[in-house]
């Protein structure tokens, strides 16, 4: 890139420029959505899209899935590692999705360089999952493998297309090793089309405004994030600080795996140190280092400026150590299936340990866990293979000041939704009994209250049955509370059979489910932040009186009296509360 100064460009004609540059990613992303085959890309939106400069920083991105955009420059910069910058051609679109800037395997991403006078300005990347890549199960990504070698063809940056000509050995090989290969085709299509419009419109720019004005508004925009995010460094507390916790387990056995970090803040520096932290795995939790990057970035983010637009400038002042090895940094034939248990830890660690010092900034703890769920089988109605895939949401943590949020995303999953209940009792052989709110709240307790979790009923309605594979972390481990905040209750699966009888578990891999019985999936609440008897009496009358917790909840955590009515009974909360908190100081 140029070695330009701030005083080079002019800060409106940047503005312009890095603008029409995240119009650009914005572009991509829409494109993709609207013409990928896969549910889980065009509904839950499960991917994300990005531009990267030829030294690998990110300079424009849709808000896509959090932990796939922390990602993007890795998948770059390992391209041009393999490649070198003189071994791309205008026309190419590199593909993958292994260890090399990767999540699990079916998150495959694709790298195309952008040509201006010859010369390479930028690369367009992207990240999707794709439905099924082969391995040894339905939807490729297990609890039980325990090698990556069982989780589906990796992918290993080769070029799908070379000078604009499709590699017809590439795309037979992807047909080749998939169970849906009309899906995976037209997923792979689709991305391939995104990445050309993200192409086409960095290359409009450059025509507009020249080569070396695109460069230099380019490095002006990598220097502007920097100095922005430096200066809100600043601002922050400095000191060490140090937090622990554990995965349930890894899938193969039910030992929990420990995970640490230290955080030290100075004024001009934010590292995050996961020294300590378990080896890798047998099972799939593992993380590649991207994805735990990936994740560490964006709470760095939330901690400094959450609203500001990220490029590579940004993150220069965080420092990320993450020894090789452990289960935040796996190494190759490490099981990735489920990576997103671990990755997830690189963000809620620091979280944890910097909750109560940065309370306008964080939360106490969610329910963390993408807790990902496959619903498969062969539909009866057309003796077609059926799988659905999507996340699910949760309970947030409270906040200092107000109740966390209800049911939504985990914070790697960032912008995905949940797939709508119409479209898959259209489309595939299920109904859904429930898709509610669970309460009443048994956990998360606090002077403010933790978000709610959710239930949701999968019902089969096909003869010859389903299968679901599911990973719902934080389930042994509930997600922790601050200053006093009860933690949450933890996620879980709930498998109702004919008789009535319910069998409960964290993980799952080709369960079956005969015709009629239910896949009920329950994830937590959030946790809670301060003393519960310091909730203002009105506020837990109301969760009563909004079905949120029961009169025994509000009178033997919250220490408030209702009366036969159902309203507040002054005088004896307040002879309640005195006796509660006589009794917590015994």
């Amino acid at each position: 890139m140029s070695s330009a100064t701030e005083s080079d460009i002019d800060p409106f004609t940047r503005e312009v420029i890095t603008n029409a540059l995240q119009s650009a990613a914005e572009e991509s992303f829409i494109n993709l959505g609207r013409t990928a085959k896969s549910s889980v890309i065009y509904e839950t939106l499960d991917y994300a899209c990005g531009l990267i400069d030829p030294d690998g920083n990110v300079v424009a991105q849709a808000n896509g899935v959090p932990g796939f955009l922390g990602t993007l420059n890795f998948c770059v910069e390992d391209t041009i590692e393999k490649y070198g910058l003189d071994g791309f051609f205008p026309g190419d679109i590199v593909l993958l999705n292994d260890y090399h800037g990767g999540t699990h395997l079916n998150d495959v991403a694709m790298v195309a360089p952008v040509f201006v006078d010859g010369e390479i300005v930028m690369f367009a990347a992207s990240k999707a999952h794709w439905t099924d890549i082969g391995g040894k199960d339905p939807g490729s990504w297990t609890t039980d493998a325990t090698s990556v070698f069982q989780e589906g063809i990796q992918y290993p940056m080769v070029k799908l297309y070379e000078e604009g000509r499709l590699n017809r050995a590439v795309r037979d090989i992807v047909e080749a090793n998939t169970r849906m290969p009309e899906m995976t085709l037209g997923d792979m299509q689709a991305q391939e089309a995104s990445m050309e419009v993200a192409v086409e419109r960095v290359q409009e720019i450059a025509d507009r405004y020249g080569k070396e004005t695109l460069e230099r508004a380019i490095d002006d925009w990598l220097e502007y994030g920097r100095e922005l995010v430096l200066e809100e460094i600043e601002s922050l507390p400095n000191g060490t600080y140090h937090a622990e916790d554990y995965l349930d387990d890894d899938g193969i056995t039910d030992e929990p795996v420990y995970v640490t970090v230290e955080v030290t803040i100075t004024d001009d520096s934010v590292t995050f140190d996961y020294t300590g932290t378990d080896p890798e795995t047998e099972g799939p939790i593992n993380s590649p280092y991207a994805a735990s990057v990936s994740d560490a970035r964006a709470l760095f983010q939330a901690i400094t400026l959450p609203d500001a637009p990220t490029n590579g400038g940004f993150f220069e002042p965080l420092e990320l150590i993450i020894p090789e090895g452990t289960v935040l940094n796996a190494t190759k034939p490490a099981p990735i299936g489920t990576d997103w248990e671990s990755s997830a830890m690189a963000a809620d660690l620091p979280w944890k340990a910097l909750a109560s010092e940065l309370p306008e900034k964080l939360s106490a703890g969610h329910f963390t866990s993408v807790c990902a769920t496959i619903v498969g089988g062969t539909d009866d109605r057309t003796d077609d293979e059926f799988l659905v895939i999507e996340p699910q949401p949760g309970g947030w943590g409270a906040c200092h000041d107000r109740d966390g949020a209800d049911v939504l995303v985990c914070s790697g999953d960032g912008d995905t939704l949940e797939m709508p209940v119409e479209v898959m009792e259209t489309r595939f052989p299920l109904l859904f009994d429930q898709f509610a709110l669970d309460t009443p709240q048994e956990a998360g307790h606090g002077e403010f209250r933790g978000g709610t979790g959710l239930v949701q009923d999968y019902n089969v309605y096909n003869e010859s049955g389903a299968f679901i594979t599911a990973s719902f972390g934080r389930s042994e481990f509930p997600p922790w509370g601050v200053e006093g905040g009860q933690p949450g209750d933890g996620n879980y699966i709930e498998i109702v059979k004919h008789d009535g009888s319910t069998e409960r578990h964290r993980k799952l891999t080709n369960y079956d489910l005969e015709d009629g019985e239910t896949a009920r999936l329950v994830t937590s609440a959030g946790g809670g932040w301060g003393d519960p008897l310091e909730r203002d009496p009105e506020r837990v009358l109301d969760d009563y009186r909004d079905d949120y917790i029961t009169a025994e909840t509000a009178e033997e955590t919250y220490g408030v009296v209702l009366t036969d009515d159902g309203d507040l009974d002054v005088e004896a909360t307040e002879r309640r509360r005195r006796q509660l908190s006589t009794e917590s100081t015994e």
